[in-house]
């Protein structure tokens, strides 16, 4: 069993709603968060500002005793924000640009885990200067490379995303993502192995929402899985961050990919039935803990 630690490198932010309150989260955070929890004790790199909102990440991450040795401080630029507004009872999403998480600094870490799985996503790397860091980490790490593709508007470039799966071993992304990157594709499946094969990558998963989920790797395995526990469901947010972390959690225990698959879905569909992206009552963790037998 391999269980090497594995980093998180990308933005933690507030999602601010219209009634005045805030909620912590950003996709990286939220992996990281779930990690923790599975007892995987992740280097989360980030940053944030030297504000108050940067006082509450960093308070938030030593009450769940995460490791903030790769947290940074910014003088310059404020802790990572989203302007949510509700548009004939949809939301729509302000993300507001020049934020800390866009300024993480090279020469202020190193990678702890060289050799352990490190996952990024896309929103992260939209300006140049925490492009530059991945790119310098990506040259310290000899372990494998997960990407969870985000693609948000305007913040992404076609050309960009492409390149970054280049370097990748595994991919999440979902349907409607895939379909942006590779649109000519009608049968999902074919897009899938016709998408695996061009970027060279060991793996690839593929979420449809409440359709579930599809995996396939470079051995030719293929793994589907849908949603088989009832749960009321409270807000989607974050299950698609729920799913890749337990992703990472598999592929850093070397679980079975339908496996691997199932108990992604299984805590995604959890979390659905939870208000926010992250939980902070640890007793929501033990049953996946217990059942999965980890450590």
């Amino acid at each position: 069993m391999n269980n090497n630690p594995i980093s998180i490198f990308g933005e933690v932010l507030f999602d601010h709603f219209p009634d005045g309150s805030c909620v912590l989260g950003g996709a990286p955070f939220n992996v990281a968060w779930h990690l923790q929890a599975f007892g995987q004790q992740p280097c989360f790199i980030s940053r944030v500002g030297l504000d108050a909102m940067g006082d509450a990440v960093q308070t938030a991450m030593q009450d769940w005793q995460m490791d903030l040795s790769g947290l940074q401080r910014d003088k310059q630029h404020p802790t990572g924000t989203v302007q949510v507004s509700i548009e004939q009872g949809e939301p729509s999403y302000v993300i507001v640009p020049e934020q800390a998480y866009d300024f993480i600094a090279a020469n202020e870490l190193m990678l702890k885990n060289p050799d352990g799985l490190l996952y990024h996503g896309s929103l992260a790397l939209r300006h140049e200067v925490s492009k530059q860091t991945l790119a310098a980490l990506k040259q310290q790490h000899h372990g494998k490379l997960f990407m969870d593709v985000n693609l948000r508007e305007p913040w992404w470039h076609k050309t960009d995303i492409l390149a970054l799966v280049d370097d990748a071993d595994w991919v999440k992304l979902n349907h409607h993502e895939l379909q942006a990157l590779q649109p000519e594709s009608t049968d999902l499946e074919a897009a899938m192995h016709r998408f695996l094969t061009a970027h060279k990558l060991e793996g690839l998963i593929v979420t449809r929402g409440e359709r579930g989920a599809l995996a396939i790797n470079a051995q030719g395995q293929l793994a589907v899985v849908t949603p088989t526990q009832i749960v009321a469901i409270v807000d989607t947010v974050g299950a698609g961050d729920a799913f890749a972390a337990v992703l990472m959690l598999g592929i850093n225990l070397s679980w079975p990919l339908q496996l691997t698959l199932e108990r992604a879905q299984a805590f995604a569909s959890a979390l659905v039935g939870r208000r926010g992206a992250t939980v902070q009552d640890i007793e929501f963790y033990q049953p996946f803990v217990q059942s999965w037998m980890l450590p």
